[in-house]
């Protein structure tokens, strides 16, 4: 058991607006929105969103002590603000990276602690394998490697034994002789030229995950997997980073760069009941780097709102600003 475990839980910070915003030109197509909040001198931090496509929320930035932290946060390509709205061409992994690069560079930032949860915590960890130098810290939630197991797991067979009737509205968008790929077969209509097979599929594919997202189940469904413009990004740019399976050189690349990392430190908070990214993952990953934390919420399962996942993200954050390697 953890010592926090004994103490009363700590809830987010109080709701802040950014104190400055841009939309920044990455490439001849895309242009990102960035913002930062918090305190203009403060230990720098990069919060990433989920998804890939889930866009940020104004709750990341409440992870974050205000008076001490600078917090920077982005809307990657073709999601939230970011145009153009849910494209998938120049989108892979390595283009967040650069991005972040550009936008680390252009405000002089020599290191700053990094923090995601699911496709955050992929995204951090790739950014950490290319630029150690640039990571004073790592603060994960539902680690998630982007792997094959990974995708069958939540996409083809397994969490659909534990919600069988979000699953069963799930796999009703596809024909049967084509259920042997969901993923596959959501693609094909995800890029379809006709907008209402598009939207019909992404509808499916975002509700899944927003019916399994917390322990609460279907009645927990975040209100913005009902927003079409949110659904439309989120399921296409997910989609998309799955069939490439996120673009890494192997199945199982990630895992195979925490011996790199071992001298960053770094926090995982992981749900015992999650559902989109089970814990085996973080699992792995704690064995492949016995110096990072692990802490392990029981009563939690994917979603960063619950209370024991904020109590446990809060706790990190506030921790790492004596024990990040600024």
């Amino acid at each position: 058991m953890n010592a926090h475990t004994l103490q009363p839980r700590r809830d987010l910070y109080p709701a802040i607006e950014p104190f400055a915003s841009e939309m920044l030109p990455v490439s001849r197509l895309h242009t990102i929105y960035v913002e930062r909040s918090g305190a203009p001198g403060g230990k720098p931090a990069l919060a990433l969103h989920g998804g890939p496509g889930g866009g940020l929320s104004p709750d990341m930035r409440r992870f974050f002590d205000p008076r001490r932290y600078c917090v920077t946060l982005m809307d990657q390509r073709g999601c939230g603000r970011s145009t153009p709205h849910a494209e998938i061409e120049e989108n892979t992994t390595w283009d967040l990276i650069a991005d972040i690069e550009r936008i680390r560079e252009s405000y002089g930032i020599d290191k700053w602690l990094v923090f995601g949860g699911s496709w955050g915590s992929t995204l951090a960890l790739a950014y950490a394998a290319k630029h150690p130098e640039r990571v004073a810290g790592l603060v994960l939630r539902g680690i998630f490697l982007l792997t094959k197991s990974e995708i069958d797991w939540f996409y083809q067979y397994g969490a659909s034994n534990i919600y069988p009737d979000a699953f069963e509205r799930y796999a009703a968008a596809i024909p049967e002789n084509e259920r042997g790929d969901f993923v596959g077969a959501f693609r094909k209509r995800l890029i379809s030229a006709d907008m209402e097979v598009r939207m019909a599929a992404a509808r499916a594919w975002a509700r899944w995950e927003g019916e399994t997202i917390s322990i609460a189940g279907p009645s927990a469904l975040p209100a913005r997997f009902n927003e079409e413009r949110f659904v439309e990004a989120f399921a296409r740019i997910e989609n998309h980073y799955f069939v490439h399976s996120g673009f890494f050189e192997h199945d199982g690349w990630l895992l195979d760069q925490a011996a790199k990392l071992r001298h960053i430190p770094a926090h995982i908070t992981h749900g015992r009941y999650d559902m989109c990214t089970p814990l085996a993952s973080a699992w792995a990953l704690k064995q492949a780097w016995p110096e990072a934390q692990l802490d392990i919420i029981h009563d939690a399962g994917h979603s960063s709102l619950e209370p024991g996942i904020v109590d446990s993200l809060v706790r990190a954050t506030d921790a790492m600003l004596h024990g990040a390697t600024w």
